[in-house]
């Protein structure tokens, strides 16, 4: 077995993560290890450790990490030792998919990311009694002082420390909520937008957004502070759907809207979001399902997309969103909150209960 490190353990559904010494395993020829300074707290992380997404117990999460290269296994011919990178979600990097330039849609997705350990089986990393820990979740479980992970998970940048730190959340949320409507939407300067839910990555889908010239922007939320947020980063029409029924509020404003983004996985939500949807619009669904009731079916000419990260590709998409932040026109760190990575279950429970809107956890 190859390195001594600690890591945020989570033992049980709904439990707390317990920092413990782990042991990763020996590099295999395209995996490097990857010195964490920063990581971003996702709906993800929180879900799985609650039971709301499959994986298994006992596990280590995390899967926005940024940090420094501090070893390479053989054949890694992407990166080299003191590279800064940022960790987004595997890929196999075989499929017609991944040769296309598409891993989002990579065949192998679901195992690669939530399988718990590598594709044929092998653990990552084991706890310091020698049993097996449910690692490699993304390909990289980051809220660990050092990830193991593929070459192909990593993405290099050019950055002081503090900017590593700050583009971690990159690697999933931010990069799923642009990534839906940058990649998959692409509204025409004009068309309407709505985004129900404006959370992180829902603030991410009403930038790009802005970008485009969509308009309207509508944000749809519950929570007065972050609808205010919305508005002065794009939004030009702002719905508390705790106050008035959000088919009413809509139609108030506009007939129908051509794009949906929903954060919220609430059947109730896009029911009613179908019922404003354009005849021929498009619904994006980025959020793990928070009931079991049934969707409506959407009319003939309406598309439902069922997004994973944007359809994104990290080593090509990462960078388009710094160099956006670098020009003003995504300014993802008013979002961002940093903790130190000792008070990770603080971050947790702030993030739940909305005192902040994107926590990321600081290893220095």
């Amino acid at each position: 077995m190859g390195l001594r490190t600690k890591a945020a353990v989570v033992r049980q559904v709904g439990g707390r993560f317990s920092f413990e010494y782990v042991i990763l395993d020996d590099l295999r020829p395209h995996e490097i290890y990857v010195r964490m300074l920063a990581c971003g707290i996702c709906h993800s992380d929180i879900a799985v450790r609650d039971g709301l997404m499959s994986y298994p117990f006992p596990c280590v999460l995390g899967h926005e990490g940024a940090g420094i290269v501090e070893e390479v296994g053989e054949k890694v011919s992407l990166l080299s030792v003191g590279d800064k990178v940022i960790l987004s979600f595997a890929s196999c990097g075989r499929c017609r998919f991944c040769r296309s330039g598409r891993p989002a849609r990579c065949i192998a997705f679901d195992e690669l990311n939530f399988g718990g350990s590598r594709l044929d089986g092998s653990p990552t990393m084991w706890d310091a009694t020698g049993k097996p820990l449910a690692g490699h979740f993304f390909g990289q479980s980051s809220f660990s002082y050092v990830s193991l992970t593929h070459e192909r998970n990593a993405i290099r940048i050019v950055a002081t420390d503090d900017e590593l730190a700050l583009f971690a959340p990159l690697g999933c949320g931010l990069q799923a909520g642009a990534g839906t409507v940058l990649n998959e939407l692409r509204p025409q300067a004009g068309e309407s937008i709505a985004i129900l839910g404006i959370g992180s990555v829902g603030l991410a889908a009403v930038m790009a957004a802005k970008i485009l010239g969509a308009h309207p922007i509508i944000a749809v939320d519950v929570v007065v502070s972050r609808l205010a947020l919305a508005q002065s980063l794009g939004a030009d029409i702002t719905i508390n759907c705790k106050k008035r029924p959000l088919l009413k509020a809509v139609k108030e404003h506009v007939k129908d809207v051509r794009y949906i983004v929903d954060t919220t996985g609430s059947s109730t939500v896009i029911n009613q979001a179908l019922e404003f949807l354009h005849p021929r619009g498009k619904i994006s669904l980025l959020a793990v399902a928070a009931d079991d009731h049934p969707m409506h079916a959407p009319t003939t000419y309406q598309k439902v997309v069922e997004s994973i990260a944007g359809d994104s590709n990290p080593q090509v998409f990462i960078p388009r969103l710094i160099s956006l932040y670098n020009e003003g026109k995504f300014p993802f760190d008013r979002l961002i909150t940093n903790y130190p990575v000792d008070k990770i279950n603080t971050a947790v429970e702030d993030s739940l209960r909305g005192v902040f809107i994107k926590p990321v956890l600081c290893f220095t």
